[in-house]
């Protein structure tokens, strides 16, 4: 995390439960101590909430910022879960339900209005999280959004009744970065493109795409993929994107 600049403020944090539909999903609160200028919800990548994602949001809220980090597996036990490997992942990820993903980061961004009085709620995420940005943005929930590598059609792997494409109702999403690598296999750049053409017609909405980047190369350090520099100023972009 070490592209990710901490701020000046001290924080709290907490483990919480979201209520949707009578499932508890498991989510992870951070806030400043003094009163946030905003409230962000993360959606992270198929790994889950895990501490990469508890100090990303401890580091974001020193920045004035409160944040919600949902996990997506919510009908998996913990214990089960936390022994999950990414290719066992990857193969549940079929399963999951877009409405149901939805939901859950809809109910973190009511949490933060509830919880934090904040007036503004984006929502930012990476992976398969980026690929559930980039439908909540298009959701009318959420003021801004900030998509990492996010999948623009949903992969084949994943195809079921329960998925919809981002790309489908990308023309209506609210004020949006997306931000993709040249060389990563899950964003062909034929998407890409046409994610671009899909918002031609907004100045609101932003594409950027590092050159010879792959999958990944923000958020995790530990990945083989991360690019350090590409993070530090990708990372100023986006939190610029969220706070008002």
């Amino acid at each position: 995390m070490n592209a990710l600049e901490a701020g000046w403020e001290e924080t709290s944090a907490e483990d919480v439960a979201l209520g949707v539909d009578g499932l508890a999903v498991p989510a992870y609160h951070a806030r400043p101590d003094g009163m946030p200028k905003a409230g962000l919800v993360i959606a992270p990548d198929i790994g889950g909430i895990r501490p990469l994602f508890e100090e990303m949001a401890a580091r974001i809220a020193t920045r004035g910022l409160a944040v919600v980090v949902v996990e997506p597996f919510p009908r998996i036990p913990a214990d089960r879960r936390a022994a999950l490997d990414v290719e066992s992942r990857l193969a549940m990820a079929r399963d999951l339900d877009d409405g149901e993903q939805m939901a859950a980061l809809e109910s973190a961004a009511d949490y933060l209005v509830v919880h934090d009085d904040v007036q503004q709620v984006s929502v930012l995420g990476f992976c398969m999280g980026g690929y559930y940005t980039l439908e909540a943005a298009s959701g009318g929930r959420f003021d801004r959004a900030v998509a990492f590598y996010g999948m623009i059609r949903t992969p084949e792997m994943w195809e079921g009744p329960g998925h919809t494409s981002p790309l489908d109702t990308a023309a209506s999403a609210c004020p949006t970065l997306a931000v993709f690598g040249s060389a990563d296999i899950w964003t062909p750049a034929a998407d890409i493109e046409a994610l671009r053409q899909a918002w031609s017609a907004r100045s609101d909405c932003e594409v950027v795409v590092i050159e010879g980047a792959e999958h990944g190369f923000v958020h995790d350090p530990d990945r083989p993929a991360y690019r350090p520099q590409d993070a530090a100023i990708l990372w100023e972009r986006a939190l610029a994107w969220v706070t008002p």
